[in-house]
């Protein structure tokens, strides 16, 4: 959840003065990592994820799923518990998990204790460490409590009881929300000031209206009798009757509506600075699919809604805009209309290598010149001055009045209050100051899924995608436009059987075109995978240099081979892309275009790995195979078909607590594995036992 420090922060009104001056600082303290880590080179392959959780307080006698505002105790237990199993076997210390607080008082984060690399071994070890981390923090509740990964709580900010304990939303200071009360919030100080902070920047609420899924009762137009339309707490409590809350819409006011969801996150090291800019630019378009193979979030505040996923959710939650950046008014006291909230989709490529066509970044791309200037003079090129640049468009939304002046050598606090408060789907990230850590990528767009199964096999697809893009060179460039247009799509309900995509049609380097077999990772002496023989059949690229004619043998050797990279394409840009479904994306769509998986597939078998490891990984890719092409239900889909099939539901769109009790009972069911969902789940699936691996 981004930066957190100690110390006194300001309110906007105190705080505003003292923008120029962090920006100034934040970016003296990139260019200082710059000049003494942009040459850095040879960091292997490290990643790791990131897994959000909700835990709820089940009252089995009135029915009720409630949202357990326990952070503030349960954190020192299980901070206490893994220094205890850290001293107790150091030789495990690396395998004990972290965990971290989140915005929501009811939110935990878990990440592994020690990065993985790219070994099968240890892709094959993700799943049980999640299902680890899941038990500890299980064995730490109370009985009737448990750690969910559900992306947003179907019944958040509803009449009535939906915490425990309760507390009245009109105490709502920071967010001033007509629904969530104020102790739904982290009491750590950035996050209150940092909801207050973006209310004040912004001038109002934020205003979140999500179209209503119109069920056969429900009214038309919909207009929501469960918002307290005449309440006079707060000066801003008007605002929905004036129009903030839309007909026919589910109504959202506060941050906690979008950072109260859980997500899953991963963050790669790579080798070089050159090689995370490849990386990034590669995932920017797979971002839109990752969200609509993952999507897990249909209901909001008590309704069933016409979306599937969060992101537009959190991008409204934290739009800080004022009303000249959102183009309402015209410009007087800010510089820039801006076109999206600081929580969206990437806005731009950061490669200079040729196959980056500058008609990519298609966008209008808004950047701050002065900073853009200073970036240049230091030795940034374009495309990375830019991005920063970029980012600087924005304010400093929390300023610690005691933290103000710093070492820009050894600090990077002022950058990173800029730089973690830019939510996109994949954020670059250089070196903090004073460590080992390299330049990295963070993979944003995921939602959670209810089993750590899913969690784990969507982690390791991605993985095997990165190496499959660097080892083999592939191109995923389309238009920055195709990528939002597809962020938009993704989101729409039951877009993976519904939506079609904008993507690249030939991945290959040099345009090559080769009949692809979609090869599995079974083989126990693998074949030579046909994007190696790809290049095996057009040995003299560039200018003469010779294009290697194998895969790399190694996950820690998969670099991207130069000559390839820097081949760029010099077609019409419109016929470089087409319009694919979710499954010809995943799972290619005949000899043309291989998909992800089949790529993935061709890294795996590229690799001298024994059977038995890709034996164990071909669930997780069957798996995949299986989501795409609609085989097995997203969990968006999975939800909404349990809410409309509830016997107490009324085909009016509400989804009320007996149905949200019963839900998550399933959940639950469905991942301890007592509760069989063939639609959702393998057939094989086998859930977590709380009995065991419990210290």
């Amino acid at each position: 959840m981004g930066l957190l420090v100690l110390g006194k922060p300001l309110a906007w009104d105190d705080s505003k003065q003292f923008a120029p001056l962090v920006k100034e600082h934040g970016v003296t303290q990139l260019i200082n990592i710059w000049k003494r880590l942009k040459d850095r080179d040879g960091d292997q392959l490290l990643w790791g994820d990131e897994i959000e959780y909700m835990v709820l307080t089940f009252d089995d006698e009135n029915k009720n799923a409630k949202l357990s505002l326990c952070q503030a105790d349960l954190l020192p237990k299980l901070e206490s518990l893994t220094a205890d199993l850290c001293s107790k076997d150091p030789a495990k210390a690396a395998t004990i998990p972290t965990f971290h607080p989140e915005y929501g008082r009811y939110m935990i984060e878990s990440t592994p204790g020690s990065p993985y690399t790219g070994s099968l071994s240890d892709l094959l070890s993700v799943e049980q460490d999640m299902r680890f981390r899941r038990v500890l923090a299980r064995h730490h509740m109370k009985p009737n409590q448990l750690p969910m990964t559900i992306t947003s709580f179907p019944r958040l900010g509803v009449p009535g009881v939906f915490t425990e304990p309760y507390f009245d939303p009109s105490d709502a200071v920071s967010s001033h929300s007509l629904f969530l009360p104020e102790e739904i919030t982290n009491p750590h100080a950035r996050f209150p000031t940092l909801t207050a902070n973006i209310r004040r920047r912004r001038g109002s609420k934020v205003a979140i209206n999500l179209p209503i899924f119109h069920d056969t009762n429900t009214p038309k137009p919909f207009i929501d009798p469960t918002i307290p339309w005449d309440r006079n707490v707060f000066k801003e409590d008007s605002e929905a009757k004036n129009g903030a809350a839309l007909p026919d819409h589910i109504y959202l006011d506060a941050m906690g509506f979008g950072m109260g969801c859980c997500c899953l996150q991963i963050t790669f090291q790579a080798n070089s600075l050159e090689e995370a800019r490849s990386v990034y630019d590669a995932l920017v378009p797979v971002g839109p699919i990752m969200l609509a193979l993952t999507a897990a979030a249909p209901a909001y505040r008590g309704y069933l809604s016409d979306v599937d996923c969060r992101w537009n959710v959190i991008a409204g939650s934290v739009d800080d805009r004022t009303e000249e950046e959102r183009g309402l008014k015209p410009l007087k006291n800010n510089q820039f209309v801006i076109p999206k909230s600081r929580y969206d989709s990437v806005d731009s490529y950061l490669s200079s290598d040729p196959p980056c066509r500058p008609e990519y970044n298609d966008n209008v791309f808004l950047y701050d010149q002065p900073i853009y200037e200073r970036l240049i003079e230091a030795g940034l090129d374009e495309p990375l001055a830019k991005h920063f640049a970029h980012l600087y468009i924005r304010d400093p939304l929390v300023v610690f009045s005691d933290r103000i002046e710093q070492d820009d050598e050894n600090s990077t606090d002022h950058f990173e209050s800029i730089q973690s408060t830019n939510w996109q789907t994949l954020r670059f990230k250089p070196p903090p100051a004073g460590s080992k850590i390299g330049w990295r990528v963070e993979f944003r767009s995921m939602e959670v899924q209810i089993t750590d199964f899913e969690n784990a096999a969507f982690s390791v697809f991605i993985v095997l995608l990165s190496r499959a893009i660097l080892s083999f060179g592939l191109n995923f460039y389309i238009p920055i436009s195709k990528v939002d247009e597809n962020m938009q799509r993704a989101q729409k309900r039951n877009a993976l059987k519904d939506q079609r995509f904008w993507f690249r049609k030939n991945v290959y380097p040099l345009g090559n075109s080769v009949s692809y077999a979609h090869s599995t990772p079974t083989s126990s002496s693998p074949p030579e995978s046909p994007v190696s023989e790809a290049f095996a059949q057009s040995p003299i690229v560039n200018g003469g240099q010779e294009a290697p004619t194998k895969a790399f043998s190694s996950p820690d050797q998969s670099r991207c081979p130069s000559p390839l990279s820097s081949v760029s394409g010099t077609g019409r840009l419109e016929d470089e892309y087409e319009e694919m479904t979710i499954n010809e994306v995943i799972n290619g769509n005949g000899d043309d275009f291989p998909g992800l998986l089949g790529l993935v597939n061709a890294y795996l078998n590229s690799l001298d790995v024994e059977f038995e490891q890709k034996r164990r990984m071909r669930k997780y890719m069957e798996f995949v195979k299986q989501r795409a092409n609609g085989t097995l239900k997203t969990t968006a889909t999975w939800i909404r078909e349990f809410v409309r099939s509830h016997p107490t539901y009324k085909f009016d769109s509400v989804v009320s607590q007996e149905i949200n009790y019963d839900l998550c009972k399933a959940i639950d069911e469905i991942e301890r594995g007592v509760r069989r969902a063939n639609d959702l789940l393998p057939a094989d699936y086998q859930g977590t036992n709380y009995e065991e691996g419990c210290p």
